[in-house]
C-alpha cells in the first residue's frame, strides 16, 4: 500500500490530505504537526478573531472528527527531527520512524525575532499561532500601550485591532513607509495615511536600539529608539517578517534557496518529495520564475496541485498570487506579481483620497498587478487583463466609467 506522510500540520498540510483523498488515493495517509491544535488557518489570528468578530472554531481548517473520518493519521504534537532520503523515512523527537512513498512539506515559516536587549521580556510578544492570538487578545482587553515593531501585514493588522480595542498604539517602520517594499510608495502612503487617522503614533525611519524592563525589572516598560527616543510600553508586538522553515529540508541534502526549489508541479530536487504553502520556491508557468509567497492562497490552493502530482496528473501549479487585508475601514485584495523587474507606473482608477479604487502596477503598458480598495466583485477581471498580458490604454484603465471586462 502507498503511503504519504505530510510534515506540517498548517492549512497547507490539512489541505493537502484532503486532497489525496478527493482524489482517490487510498494509500496511508500520515499528517504530523508540532502543535497540540488540530489544523487551522493563520489569517483570523491577526484579523477577525483577534479582533473579537470571529469566533475561535472559525479558523480551524475541519471538524474534529474529519481526519478519523477519512482515515487520516493525525499525529500533533509531533516534532519531525530528520528525513532519510535513502530510507524513504521521517524520524520525529522520539526516534520513531515512519516510512513514505511520498512526502509533502508544508513547515511554514518561523516568526523573524528582534535582535536587541530585552526582547526576551515579559510583555514582548509575537503572533504566529492560534495560542499567540489568544494571549494578545486578552492582553489588548486590558488596555495597555503598544507598540508594534514592524510596518507590514501582521504589524498593520494588530495596530488595528488593538486601535479597536481603545489601546494607544506606536507602530515603529524602519523604511520611509509602511508596505513601501510591497507596495510602492504611491499606495503605501494610503495605509500610512490610514492608521494616522485611526489615532495610530506611526513612526517611520526608525530603529529600535533596547527594549528596557518596569521597575519589576522582569516585564516591559518602554522601548529606546536609535535616536535615544524613550516610548513608554505595556506590550511590545513584534512583526518584522517570517522566514520559511527549512532546515529539514537543507539537512536532508533538498535543493533550497530562499525556499525549498520545486517545479510547477511542485516537486522538489527529489521528485517523490513535495513542498507546499510558505517554504516553496515554485516555478511558475505563467510568472516564467520561480515565486514564494508567504501568503494564505499559497496554502489554500497548492496542496490541490501537489496532491495531483502524487496521484499522477498533470496539473502545474499557475495561480497567480492574491492576499488580502481588512484594517479599520478598509478591506483590500491583491492579486499579480510584481517581482525583480519592478514596474513603471501606477495607475488608480476611483478616489484615492477616500481609500475606494483599483490600483494597477504596469510595466511596458502591460498590467503585472492589481490592488481593489473598498471595491469588489473585480479580481477575475484584473487576473484577465494580467494573464492577457496586453498593452492596455492608460487613460481607459484608469477610467472608472469604463467597465474592465471592456478593456481587453
Amino acid at each position: 500500500m502507498s503511503q504519504v506522510v505530510v510534515v506540517g500540520a498548517g492549512l497547507a498540510g490539512a489541505k493537502t490530505v484532503e486532497g489525496l483523498r478527493e482524489r482517490g488515493f487510498d494509500g496511508r495517509v500520515v499528517l504530523l504537526g508540532a502543535e497540540t491544535e488540530r489544523p487551522y488557518e493563520r489569517p483570523p489570528l491577526s484579523k477577525g478573531y483577534l479582533q473579537g468578530s470571529e469566533e475561535r472554531e472559525g479558523a480551524f481548517v475541519h471538524p474534529p472528527d474529519w481526519y478519523a473520518t477519512h482515515d487520516v493519521e493525525l499525529r500533533l504534537g509531533t516534532t519531525v527531527a530528520s528525513i532519510d532520503l535513502a530510507a524513504r523515512d521521517v524520524i520525529d523527537g522520539s526516534g520513531t520512524r515512519t516510512a513514505w512513498d511520498h512526502l509533502v512539506l508544508a513547515t511554514g515559516s518561523a516568526p523573524r525575532r528582534l535582535d536587541v536587549t530585552g526582547a526576551g521580556l515579559d510583555g514582548v510578544v509575537h503572533l504566529r499561532t492560534i495560542d499567540d492570538s489568544d494571549r494578545l487578545r486578552a492582553l489588548l482587553g486590558a488596555g495597555p500601550r503598544v507598540v508594534v515593531v514592524g510596518g507590514g501585514w501582521i504589524g498593520l493588522e494588530v495596530a488595528a485591532a488593538a486601535r479597536a480595542a481603545g489601546c494607544a498604539v506606536t507602530v515603529l517602520v524602519r523604511d520611509p513607509l509602511p508596505l513601501a517594499r510591497v507596495l510602492g510608495p504611491e499606495l503605501a502612503t494610503m495605509f500610512a495615511e490610514l492608521h494616522r487617522a485611526n489615532g495610530v503614533d506611526l513612526r517611520t525611519r526608525t530603529d529600535v536600539s533596547e527594549i528596557v524592563a518596569a521597575g519589576d525589572g522582569t516585564h516591559v516598560g518602554a522601548v529606546v529608539l536609535a535616536d535615544g527616543t524613550v516610548i513608554d510600553a505595556d506590550l511590545v508586538v513584534v512583526g518584522i517578517g517570517a522566514a520559511p522553515r527549512v532546515d529539514l529540508a537543507r539537512s536532508a541534502g533538498l535543493r533550497v534557496e530562499s525556499g525549498v526549489v520545486v517545479d510547477a508541479h511542485l516537486r522538489s530536487s527529489d521528485p517523490a518529495v513535495l513542498a507546499v504553502g510558505d517554504i516553496a520556491r515554485a516555478l511558475h508557468p505563467f510568472l516564467g520564475t520561480h515565486v514564494r509567497v508567504e501568503h494564505w492562497a499559497n496554502a489554500l490552493h497548492q496542496p490541490a496541485t501537489a496532491a495531483a502530482t502524487i496521484v499522477g496528473a498533470d496539473e502545474p501549479y499557475d495561480r497567480l498570487p492574491y492576499f488580502f487585508t481588512d484594517q479599520f475601514d478598509l478591506g483590500m485584495e491583491y492579486v499579480g506579481y510584481v517581482g525583480a523587474h519592478g514596474y513603471d507606473e501606477v495607475v488608480v482608477r476611483g478616489d484615492l483620497a477616500n481609500r475606494e479604487l483599483v490600483a494597477f502596477w504596469r510595466r511596458r503598458g502591460q498590467v503585472v498587478a492589481g490592488m481593489n480598495v473598498n471595491v469588489w466583485d473585480v479580481v477575475d477581471d484584473v487576473q484577465a487583463l494580467i494573464r492577457s498580458r496586453a498593452v492596455i490604454d492608460r487613460d481607459r484603465l484608469a477610467d472608472p466609467d469604463v467597465p474592465l471586462g471592456d478593456l481587453l
